[in-house]
């Protein structure tokens, strides 16, 4: 029953920005660490960021400085604003609980960043 929905992807140019949302269902979310990852084709998931259940983030190296991870316990959303995106950022994103638990991934949404 647990459901987590991401969506926001789109296509941008580089450098331009997006924002990804993804509501959870299903859990407690306010307890829950959550963390934001992408996939490309043939590679695992990576994680880029996380946040604790208090608001504390951190990054991957490579998306410090540019991407921000956020989260609304009210209405059980995580967020992940992307700026400066660039063409390496190309991938679906998926959140889930930071650990992640690997029947929650959910269908996650394409951000293609090209000219």
């Amino acid at each position: 029953q647990v459901r987590l929905v991401e969506s926001g992807g789109g296509l941008v140019q580089p450098g331009g920005s997006l924002r990804l949302s993804c509501q959870a269902s299903g859990i407690m979310f306010s307890l829950s660490a959550m963390g934001w990852w992408r996939q490309t084709p043939g590679n695992q998931r990576e994680l880029v960021a996380a946040i604790n259940n208090r608001g504390t983030p951190n990054y991957a190296d490579s998306v410090k400085g540019r991407f921000t991870i956020d989260r609304d316990n009210i209405i059980d959303t995580v967020y992940l604003e992307m700026t400066n995106l660039k063409p390496e950022d190309t991938a679906v994103y998926y959140c889930n609980r930071d650990p992640l638990r690997e029947e929650w991934w959910g269908q996650g949404t394409q951000v293609t960043v090209s000219a």
